[in-house]
């Protein structure tokens, strides 16, 4: 059968270069489509007709939606090469705990920082700082996502110095002026 990969994504997604990460991670070629959150497209609303969301991942005409879930599949299909995750399942647990926890805390906390002025901002500021300080506990000294990781900052950068990642992620001044459009668009000027 015909190894067909198709990843739905937006190129500023946190989950979308979550699930290219892996894909680079396993050596997978992909066929990347490109969502207009304004108008999601046929194939979008098809794949994911429940959260109609991205990142979708595509394999051989079967839909996998909800980046995590994406990620633990392609390590389970392409278990040959690169594992993302341990092979001891109390560790496995781990890593799928802490993945939900930074998609539900992390993204939302970020947001109110970027979209919130005032006292909001501080509440939110203080929110994101103690978050990062779980995190930052947690990573502990270990090397890369779930099999091993280091302090936060030092983590983020031996990540970034993984050929997957950096050529994942897309420009930091891309984002940075995608982020302030997007603030403007949504009326806050600062």
């Amino acid at each position: 059968m015909a190894n067909e990969v198709v990843v739905l994504d937006k190129w500023a997604s946190m989950y979308g270069m979550r699930v290219r990460i892996a894909l680079a991670e396993k050596g997978i070629s992909y066929e990347s489509k490109e969502e207009d959150f304004n108008n999601k497209s046929d194939l979008l609303l098809q794949s994911n007709p429940i959260h109609k969301k991205i990142p979708v991942l595509i394999h051989n005409g079967k839909s996998i939606s909800e980046s995590g879930i994406i990620v633990q599949y392609i390590d389970e299909v392409w278990n040959h090469k690169n594992p993302l995750f341990s092979s001891d399942p109390y560790e496995r647990a781990q890593a799928r705990f802490w993945v939900d926890y930074i998609d539900k805390k992390v993204f939302a906390t970020w947001m109110k920082v970027w979209l919130s002025k005032g006292e909001e901002y501080e509440e939110a500021k203080k929110e994101l700082i103690s978050i990062f300080k779980t995190l930052e506990e947690t990573l502990g000294d270990k090397s890369f996502y779930g099999v091993e990781t280091p302090k936060l900052v030092a983590w983020g950068k031996r990540c970034i110095e993984k050929e997957s990642v950096s050529k994942s992620l897309p420009d930091e001044n891309k984002i940075y002026e995608y982020v302030v459009a997007g603030k403007k668009a949504l009326g806050y000027d600062d």
